[in-house]
């Protein structure tokens, strides 16, 4: 099974658990019901952006959709590249762990996790602008940077490739 069918069925799933039906998640997420159904029946590959809208719209960390695939895969999306490296889940939080590449020139703005959600950011190399859209901060090579992912926030890498690792914390 490829990786649109494994994360569709996935999908799909987190939807039933929840009893919410195709419509009723086509509009939390904004994403069309036609989309949708296209995605969980695996006859079209999912984008970065469009997983992490329904899975904030499913209130679930991106990674529950992740789960199971038989190997690490790449989620791409408008500027981003992502690879879900670790997830690990505690009493208080899920937190995920992944390598990405923001690409050069490129901007991808993301909508508001659940409340509560934050994001951190550690540049292996490249400079990227990073941050709640309102006041977003550059950072360069061995440092980091943290904002509130419950607002809206951006990615960008202004002048070359970015390598980076990012962790995401969603509160339980």
């Amino acid at each position: 099974m490829d990786l649109a069918a494994r994360v569709g069925l996935r999908l799909r799933e987190l939807r039933e658990v929840q009893g919410m039906s195709l419509s009723e998640l086509a509009r939390r997420s904004s994403i069309g019901k036609g989309t949708l159904s296209e995605l969980e029946s695996g006859r079209r590959n999912p984008t970065l952006e469009t997983l992490y809208a329904l899975t904030t719209a499913l209130a679930v960390p991106l990674s529950a959709a992740l789960l199971d695939l038989a190997s690490p895969a790449t989620i791409s999306g408008d500027a981003v590249d992502a690879v879900l490296i670790e997830r690990f889940e505690d009493d208080d939080a899920v937190s995920e762990t992944y390598r990405v590449r923001i690409r050069a020139g490129a901007r991808q703005e993301s909508a508001a996790h659940t409340a509560g959600t934050t994001e951190h950011l550690v540049v292996l190399a490249g400079t990227a602008r990073a941050g709640a859209l309102s006041a977003p901060a550059l950072i360069g090579p061995g440092a980091h940077g943290s904002w509130p992912a419950d607002v809206p926030h951006l990615y960008e890498a202004p002048s070359g490739d970015v390598e980076a690792l990012l962790i995401v914390r969603y509160p339980q």
